[in-house]
């Protein structure tokens, strides 16, 4: 047999016995029922609570984990970049570095003191006839030409 028909039946002796029961008796289990009821309430709001914390303490759980997660793929891409800078900063010193040293050597070699054989003497200074004059100096007359410049056809062939 099944809980049902046996449900609606005591249901129905309840009612009938509720209406043919003294009115303390109806009193007394009208307050019952009042506190049944509130104790059945708050237990199924505390259930609603509990499961809601729960899956709230679930949602806590993973967001902490993404934001672990992306916090910890951050923090690699900046070491990343990091490194990164500090190994190029690293060439462009060394870079520095020789640029500097090749300066500062070419720097001595033009700064070295030239020796007695190096100096020039008197007879490497000119003198007043090695100096061209005015007679020397080329006018209108020296300068080629278009009739004096070669033709492609004066120009040699190879081959």
């Amino acid at each position: 047999m099944s809980a049902k028909p046996v449900k609606k039946a005591a249901v129905k002796v309840a009612k009938k016995a509720a209406k043919h029961a003294p009115p303390e008796w109806r009193e007394e289990a009208k307050e019952k029922l009042q506190e049944k009821s509130a104790e059945k309430v708050e237990e199924t709001a505390q259930n609603k609570v509990g499961n809601i914390a729960e899956k709230l303490e679930d949602v806590k759980e993973s967001n902490a984990e993404k934001v672990e997660s992306g916090a910890e793929n951050a923090k690699d891409k900046v070491q990343d970049v990091l490194l990164s800078v500090r190994d190029k900063l690293g060439n462009v010193k060394e870079a520095g570095k020789e640029f500097q040293e090749k300066i500062s050597s070419s720097d001595n070699k033009s700064a070295k003191m030239k020796g007695a054989r190096q100096i020039k003497g008197i007879s490497n200074v000119k003198s007043i006839s090695n100096i061209k004059g005015a007679s020397n100096i080329k006018g209108p007359a020296d300068v080629k030409k278009a009739t004096d410049l070669k033709s492609s056809k004066d120009i040699k062939k190879i081959g």
